[in-house]
Order: C-alpha cells, then sequence, then structure tokens
C-alpha cells in the first residue's frame, strides 16, 4: 500500500516531525524534548551527539570530556537521535590546532558553513526517502535544501531564527568599522557571500512558520524586502534554578563585573572596556569567552582583565555568583542566554536593547536596559550600583524574582504550541 505525505502506514495523519540543528545547545535540547513529550519527535539530526559515561568518553582527557559533554542529548531517546559527525569532529580539531585555512567561512572544507551545509544536504535525503512526516523543524543556515525537500512532499516548514536578520546586522558592521576601527577586526559577517545571503533569503520565504527568542529578533525581519507568509512566533529561552539569595556587600569593596559571551565587538566588549576606564569608583572585570580575533585592543583587554577562555556551564552559574554585575553590552543578538541564567543567580544585568532585555527587565527594578555603543550609560549604572550597595542587593532579589517566571517547561510548552497551530 502506498503511504501519503504525511499519514503513517494505516493511513491516519502523521503529527510528527524530522529535527535538524548542527549543533546541540541548551534551547535545541529543551525542543527535542518537547517534541518527543508530546509524540511529535520523529527524528533529530545533529552532528556530535556526545553520549557522557560511554567507552570513548572515559578514554578522552578532563577538558575535551566537559567540551563533549555540552554535545549531548539528555532526555531524548537516543533511537531517535541520528548523527552525523565526522566533518564536525574534523573542523573543532581544526579549530583547536589553529588550522585557519581549514575552517576559513564559506571556503575551508571544515568551516561551520560545509559542516551546516553538509547536515543539510544528508537530512534532506532522509525527508526525500519517503518516511511518514508531518513537517521539518530546522536551524538557520542550515534549512533551505531540507524545506525544499519537505515542499515537495507537502510537508509544513519550521524555521528557527536565532538570531537578528542578517540585513541589520550587515548595515551596522559598516557603522561599527568606521566608529570602533580598533575593534573592527572581531567583526564577522560584512563578507559573506551573495550565494550564502540568498539561501537565507530562501530559508524565510519557504518557512510556514519562524521562531524568534526575543522581540528585537522579530523587529529585525521587518528588514526583508517582501512580504513574510509565515507565522512568527516569540518564545523566549528558559532560566536555570535560582541561586540562594546575596548578602549585602561593602561600599568599599571593588564591584565585581562579569561579561561572558564570545568576545568581539558584536557583543560591545569595546563599549565595556571604554566604560571601565571612566570609573571613578573601585571595580573589577572577568571576561569569559574566546576572542574572535586578537587585534591589539583585544590582546590590551585580555591582558589587562581577568579572562578565562572557557568553562563548563556549571562553572559559568558559580562565577556568576562570585560577581556583582553582568554586563552585556551586545549591538545584535537573538536573546542572550546568559541574561537569565545571570538573573537567576541574582547577578544584576546591564544589557542593551538588540538583546532579549527589554522582554525580561524593568529597567531600575530588576536590571538596567543601556542604549547600544554607550559606555557613558554602562558606566553610570556601575557607579550608581557601586555606590549603593542596598540598591545592588535589592535588584539582585528583583533578578532572582523574575528569573523564577521564565521557565524552560514554559518554553517547551510555548514549542508544542507552535507546532500544532503549523500543522493545523
Amino acid at each position: 500500500m502506498a503511504v501519503k505525505p504525511g499519514e503513517t502506514m494505516h493511513g491516519k495523519p502523521d503529527k510528527r516531525l524530522l529535527l535538524a540543528y548542527p549543533i546541540v545547545n541548551a534551547f535545541v535540547r529543551q525542543t527535542a524534548v518537547a517534541l518527543e513529550q508530546a509524540g511529535m519527535l520523529a527524528a533529530f539530526h545533529t552532528t556530535i551527539a556526545w553520549r557522557p559515561g560511554s567507552a570513548i568518553d572515559r578514554l578522552l582527557p578532563g577538558g575535551l570530556r566537559v567540551e563533549m559533554a555540552r554535545r549531548s542529548s539528555p532526555g531524548i531517546s537516543p533511537a531517535l537521535v541520528h548523527s552525523h559527525p565526522w566533518r564536525e569532529a574534523v573542523r573543532l580539531a581544526a579549530t583547536r590546532r589553529h588550522w585557519k585555512s581549514l575552517v576559513r567561512d564559506e571556503k575551508g572544507p571544515f568551516s561551520f558553513d560545509a559542516v551546516s551545509r553538509a547536515l543539510e544536504g544528508e537530512v534532506a535525503a532522509v525527508v526525500r526517502s519517503g518516511q511518514p512526516l508531518a513537517g521539518v523543524f530546522a536551524y538557520d543556515a542550515c534549512a533551505q535544501d531540507v524545506f525544499e525537500a519537505a515542499r515537495e512532499r507537502g510537508a509544513r516548514r519550521i524555521f528557527d531564527l536565532p538570531i537578528g536578520h542578517y540585513r541589520v546586522w550587515q548595515r551596522m558592521i559598516e557603522e561599527e568599522r568606521e566608529l570602533e576601527p580598533g575593534w573592527a577586526p572581531t567583526l564577522a559577517g560584512l563578507n559573506d557571500s551573495a550565494a550564502k545571503l540568498a539561501r537565507k533569503d530562501r530559508e524565510i520565504e519557504l518557512a510556514d512558520a519562524i521562531l524568534v527568542a526575543s522581540s528585537f529578533t522579530a523587529q529585525t525581519l521587518n528588514s526583508f524586502p517582501g512580504p513574510i507568509s509565515a507565522a512568527i512566533h516569540r518564545i523566549p529561552y528558559g532560566a536555570p534554578p535560582l541561586g540562594e539569595s546575596r548578602r549585602l556587600t561593602r561600599r568599599d569593596d571593588p564591584l565585581r563585573v562579569l561579561f561572558v559571551g564570545q568576545l568581539g565587538q558584536r557583543k560591545g566588549l569595546g563599549y565595556l572596556v571604554a566604560a571601565m576606564d571612566r570609573l571613578g569608583v573601585p571595580a573589577t572585570l572577568t571576561l569569559l569567552g574566546r576572542p574572535v580575533a586578537t587585534p591589539p585592543a583585544m590582546q590590551k583587554a585580555l591582558e589587562r582583565f581577568r579572562w578565562i577562555e572557557s568553562a563548563p556551564n556549571a562553572r559559568v552559574l558559580e562565577l556568576m555568583r562570585e560577581h556583582d554585575v553582568l554586563v552585556f553590552p551586545s549591538l545584535f543578538e537573538g536573546f542572550g542566554l546568559v541574561i537569565v541564567e545571570a538573573m537567576a543567580q541574582g547577578t544584576v544585568v546591564i544589557a542593551t536593547p538588540h538583546t532579549a532585555a527589554p522582554d525580561l527587565l524593568e529597567d531600575g527594578v530588576d536590571g538596567f536596559i543601556v542604549p547600544i555603543r554607550s559606555a557613558d550609560a554602562i558606566a553610570g549604572r556601575l557607579t550608581r550600583l557601586a555606590e549603593d550597595r542596598e540598591l545592588l542587593a535589592r535588584m539582585s532579589e528583583a533578578a532572582r524574582q523574575t528569573a523564577a517566571h521564565c521557565s524552560w517547561d514554559e518554553y517547551r510548552g510555548k514549542i508544542v504550541e507552535a507546532v500544532r497551530a503549523t500543522l493545523g
């Protein structure tokens, strides 16, 4: 008996989706869990789906074992997880050994673009193979071929856009190169090929639903040159369990400031460094993340401030509890998961409107929202918190209470609602 697209062998409508993401991270993992719990996950395809405790895992050195554990998929049935690992494994090895020619954007045979395209092609072949599917759920820059294959079969197409639309970012890069030339080498994206950008546009055209995590990301879609027929669903990410309430610190103690994220100017790092120069109060700064590039401005910052290149998530949360303030002055973001992670630990957040901060914070109550590119505004808020430790304590507790309402349970529920609405 021939099986029609979207039906099971018994002729009943199939409500399951194929999920494809190059990298397993927090929100990808939660999406897969949500779909499986709802009985809607046909398969999850990714590059590396690591299994902590496996024989090969036990052979790895400790640091690499921690790194690979980030690619694990707890809570997802192993039978539903399909890995396509070899290209990504080579990419990771080449990156660690600084074999830049192998991983150069678009041109390198093991660049992230190449890895994503390879996964995309393999998943598209699976979609065309004829297994019953109601739809596909794919990731930015890894969706066009999968969506084309799904369209041929009459399956629905759900697109996850984890960061703002590229046209807005390209305009900002041009501006930033003139404003802060010393940090310009850390900006990425201006040299994306026309073919790559055309694929990004085609993904939006093919989508039946677009998922975004923040209002800012949704707003950037206004730059798309044409009508968008897809329904847009804003689904904020969740926060980890709450840390303990903070004790009041003394005004004589230096204010402990933290930055977490990729070290580069897209994250506004240069403006935080400038803000630290303008402080008239004692303060320390810790930078946690890998540099995009190391021009003199970056190298100076790494030598001047405490720098931690990488840490497992448990240690990141611990560092947040050890600091008073997280500054996240990003110029262009999709959400900024570190915002809710810090708030859950009682760390007061200073962030820009180009993150999820306006969706999460009440300015001056449980955090601060400052304009992009404003070192003066950052310095002003840091000075205020350093001089008023009672305000710092009140905002710390308010941040914890706000984070308590940002749950991954709610995220999973909204994912399922959006999928059901798309499937009709």
